[in-house]
């Protein structure tokens, strides 16, 4: 695979001049942060234990800035691990090398050093987020990321910016008693499952459901008749989430920081790396003053086990009597866990706004046609007894088209950059290498098998590519929330059982469909969704349950450049951090 040519210096020069300026263009503002990451002592259900954390905070520290705007931040190790963080929304135009996945786009940063990232900004608008992305330090390591209209703009669902009163970030989380580190180092030993948490949290609590959680439950202070705009973010490592408020109604009106035609509804359906935007009317006169939020696991696989309980925090009419403040808060009739019904029809509610100021501009005609199935799977046990602690004394393992990615030693992007041979495979390939009842194989252990890869699918510029994500029930089926770096995507069409490629694109939403980084592929089920090749660079794209991406379900996207100064990656920074 030839890597990106090299030009002559004085033309190397006059590109970094040309991406300068464009950059200035593209970027408005200047926002600067320190962060510093480091282990910090907490204590959740009784317990005291110590989390790697940014500034101390948990969740960490919230970023805001205007669309289009040009963020700078400064990540110093203070802990005694590796680590990289991820923009998690941002395309980050021409700029792959701050995108932050270990040794996707580069090395991690290591204990006692530091790496500034430049975050461009471009079309992001609404709710985005940032987390670690090495093993499984997202747990303490994430924070939102809020991205307000530009200057002399304003929202597309008030009439008014003064109309909301106030917004709050809520973060659903995990909280794990143990050493989440200890849990991933025994998986890559045994070949195990990665135990759940121990509790669900919101804003870092889990809320008095939870053993010596009512102290410190996260508390929202509203006044009668105001609206409030909540940037609800799934932060977790492995749940699907239903989210609600007693007693009041969700407007959604963003996802993954684009802009969604309203719809109101009670229960919110938010998978792992989504976030969704809704607005919450205060009651002019409100039966209580005290209601609870409240979050659970929505449990698409109802063979699998899970976190049964349910976080909660409290929303509290500050102008209410005291006697009404102290009442005992009102909880809301959350679904059952395993309710498909309800999270596959909230799924359908999403639909882009397709405005005058929010257009929407769907592909037509596709150059790359891509089938990509979605698997647990196992490999074989290489302990010394070799018996692991997978199905049948196997390794778990996960697969994209029963390719199970592994992490090779060099980033892949600077493989790419400097063509250097043996790091990736470039032949991931556009079809499952086997065809099959993909959502009925009868319990079959001939489909278990996959095999350790480095493949990854190489993209012309300006190539127009859809992907069908078909769900299989090798070992179970179940959903995926499956996210692609440097692109939102047009979610064109979905549906239960196997992808008919006759008649299922009729079908298909071209008019207004969501336009996602994370989308949740159904269990048993399929997704089709569409963007153009227009960034180049190299794209991690895996499920964003963070088990299943440590057992494989991943891959990249390489796009190559183009022809013009504009549709090519800026140079390489300086300090980049060593492997």
């Amino acid at each position: 695979m030839a890597g990106v040519a090299k030009m002559p210096a004085m033309l190397w020069l006059l590109a970094a001049v040309f991406m300068l300026g464009a950059a200035v263009g593209l970027a408005e503002g200047h926002n600067y942060y320190d962060f510093f990451v480091k282990e910090t002592s907490y204590s959740r259900l009784c317990k005291n234990k110590t989390l790697l954390t940014v500034n101390g905070q948990f969740p960490g520290p919230t970023i805001t800035a205007r669309k289009g705007e040009r963020v700078i931040v400064n990540v110093h190790n203070q802990g005694d691990k590796n680590i990289t963080i991820h923009w998690h929304g941002v395309d980050q135009p021409r700029n792959p090398w701050y995108d932050g996945p270990e040794f996707i786009t580069q090395c991690p940063i290591q204990p006692g050093t530091n790496f500034t990232y430049e975050i461009l900004l471009s079309e992001e608008e609404g709710t985005i987020w940032w987390h670690a992305h090495s093993g499984l330090d997202r747990a303490g390591v994430h924070g939102a990321f809020i991205v307000h209209p530009k200057n002399g703009t304003d929202y597309p669902f008030v009439k008014n910016y003064t109309v909301l009163h106030k917004e709050i970030p809520i973060i659903l989380g995990e909280w794990w008693s143990t050493d989440l580190n200890l849990q991933l180092e025994e998986y890559l030993k045994t070949g195990g499952e990665i135990h759940n948490s121990n509790a669900h949290t919101i804003n870092g609590q889990p809320g008095d459901m939870y053993p010596c959680g009512r102290k410190d439950t996260f508390n929202v202070g509203v006044q009668r008749g105001k609206t409030y705009l909540l940037r609800i973010i799934n932060a977790g490592l492995d749940g699907d989430m239903f989210f609600g408020v007693a007693g009041h109604k969700l407007t959604v009106v963003g996802t993954d920081g684009r802009y969604l035609k309203p719809f109101t509804v009670e229960t919110i359906m938010i998978s792992p790396g989504q976030t969704m935007d809704a607005l919450l009317e205060a009651k002019s006169s409100p039966s209580s003053g005290r209601y609870y939020m409240a979050s659970k696991t929505y449990l698409s696989n109802p063979q699998l086990a899970y976190q049964n309980g349910t976080a909660t925090a409290i929303l509290e009419y500050k102008d209410m009597p005291l006697a009404a403040r102290r009442a005992t808060p009102v909880l809301p009739n959350l679904q059952n866990n395993t309710d498909d019904a309800v999270a596959i029809g909230y799924t359908a509610q999403l639909r882009s706004l397709a405005s005058k100021e929010h257009p929407v501009k769907v592909p037509t005609e596709v150059d790359e046609h891509m089938l990509i199935t979605l698997a647990i799977n196992t490999l074989p046990c290489t302990t010394g007894n070799g018996t692991c602690d997978g199905p049948g004394g196997t390794r778990l393992a996960a697969s994209l088209n029963n390719a199970s990615f592994e992490d090779p030693h060099v980033d892949i992007l600077d493989a790419y950059y400097y063509s250097i041979q043996g790091v990736y495979e470039p032949d991931f390939p556009n079809i499952p290498p086997f065809l099959f009842n993909f959502t009925n194989t009868n319990g079959s252990r001939s489909y278990w098998p996959t095999k350790r890869s480095t493949k990854v699918k190489v993209l012309e510029y300006g190539a127009v590519v859809e992907i069908v994500f078909q769900d299989t029930d090798i070992l179970g089926a179940e959903n995926h929330p499956m996210h692609l770096h440097g692109y939102a995507f047009y979610v064109v069409g979905r549906g239960l059982g196997v992808f008919n490629k006759t008649t299922d694109p009729a079908t298909y939403n071209l008019v207004d469909p969501p336009y996602q980084n994370t989308v949740t592929v159904p269990k048993a089920g399929w997704v089709a969704m569409r963007f153009k090749a227009t960034n180049p660079g190299v794209w991690f794209m895996h499920c964003h349950f963070d088990r299943h991406t440590v057992f494989g379900m991943s891959t990249s996207f390489i796009v190559k450049q183009g022809e013009t100064l504009e549709s090519k990656m800026r140079p390489r920074p300086t300090n980049m951090p060593k492997c």
